[in-house]
């Protein structure tokens, strides 16, 4: 899998390197909870985490992005970011 969307409040975050199941279950668990907090990327380049509010009621859509055959893979810069 390429990475995971996150359609939240009407804007797309994003999840890299987390399989799918793994966050359906963290989720599951917020909920069984009654709230708890997802950890994304608000939006694309450099990370800029977020954090989401799972809660019952609250409109979430996770979307798969799966790798298509012949994309090269994204290059590996996290040891050149530098953190804001």
């Amino acid at each position: 899998m390429k990475r995971i969307d996150i359609h939240y409040g009407g804007e797309r975050y994003s999840v890299g390197q987390r399989s799918f199941d793994d966050i359906l279950e963290e989720v599951r668990t917020a909920l069984e909870a009654g709230y708890g907090w997802l950890t994304v990327n608000d939006g694309d380049g450099a990370r800029r985490e977020a954090y989401l509010l799972i809660a019952p009621g609250v409109p979430l859509a996770i979307v798969p992005i799966p790798v298509v055959e012949g994309d090269d893979p994204p290059a590996d810069i996290s040891d050149t970011l530098v953190p804001s």
